[in-house]
């Protein structure tokens, strides 16, 4: 019996509801006669990006070689690939896959064979080169946005050396004094990163075509920056408010 195989996205496009196994499919061009061989479909398998890692999935069907031109009808032909998996280096097989091969048909060329991972280092050169420059950006954007953190709200702290001495002089402990400025300082920079991590998420978008199995809006990267900014923060307005608060209140009081 004539046998086909579709692809998962085949079968959410024309049997969303039903099970494709057992249908049967007619192929051809123009109009589609009755006497038609008929395929049936036995197997439904992954998508496979065929046309590039950034190409959204087509459907896709999958023909037993022998029975191909029995159904599509025509004299064409089109290219064959042949997968082959293998354990260990696959490029010490490519001569015995060669003989394989020509020992059915030996006028058949052969060309063109690469490992998998030849195929995606070529498919994703230039966007990884794109990825490394985006990272390195990135990681200074980030460098940036500390510095300039640590650098304000040590100033703002540093300000409120009088406030500190005074309220060091009506009674307040060092460690209260020091827990209010954390608090405050930290209300700011919380504020801040979630207006910056709003955006962030409206501007992602424009990764989406860079990026292939990750998220443009991937949790563990805008996890990992708002921990390093709060962290920044923390330290930032802890260090200066912990030193004012070692200085005598009369010594404060008289700083300007």
């Amino acid at each position: 019996p004539l046998a086909v195989i579709i692809n998962e996205t085949m079968a959410r496009t024309f049997w969303s509801n039903d099970d494709p196994i057992g249908q049967r499919l007619r192929f051809g061009f123009g109009p589609i006669q009755p006497d038609r061989p008929a395929f049936t479909i036995v197997g439904i398998v992954g998508d496979i990006r065929q046309m590039g890692l950034d190409v959204p999935v087509r459907s896709e069907m999958y023909f037993p070689l022998t029975q191909y031109p029995l159904g599509v009808g025509g004299t064409f032909s089109w290219p064959r690939h042949l997968v082959i998996r293998t354990t260990g280096d696959p490029m010490k097989l490519a001569p015995a896959v060669r003989r394989a091969i020509w020992s059915v048909d030996p006028d058949q060329p052969i060309s063109n064979i690469r490992t998998m991972d030849d195929i995606l280092d070529s498919e994703m050169s230039n966007r990884h080169t794109q990825m490394l420059l985006l990272g390195a950006f990135a990681v200074l954007a980030l460098v940036l946005a500390s510095v300039g953190l640590y650098g304000v709200l040590s100033y703002r702290v540093a300000q409120r050396t009088p406030e500190i001495g005074l309220r060091l002089a009506l009674g307040a402990s060092r460690r209260d004094v020091v827990g209010s400025i954390v608090r405050r300082a930290l209300r700011l920079a919380l504020s801040g990163l979630a207006l910056g991590l709003i955006g962030a998420f409206i501007l992602t978008g424009v990764l989406s075509s860079l990026l292939f199995g990750i998220s443009p809006t991937d949790p563990l990267t805008f996890a990992v920056v708002a921990l390093i900014l709060t962290a920044v923060a923390v330290v930032a307005s802890y260090v200066p408010a912990r030193r004012a608060s070692r200085v005598e209140p009369l010594v404060a009081l008289r700083t300007e």
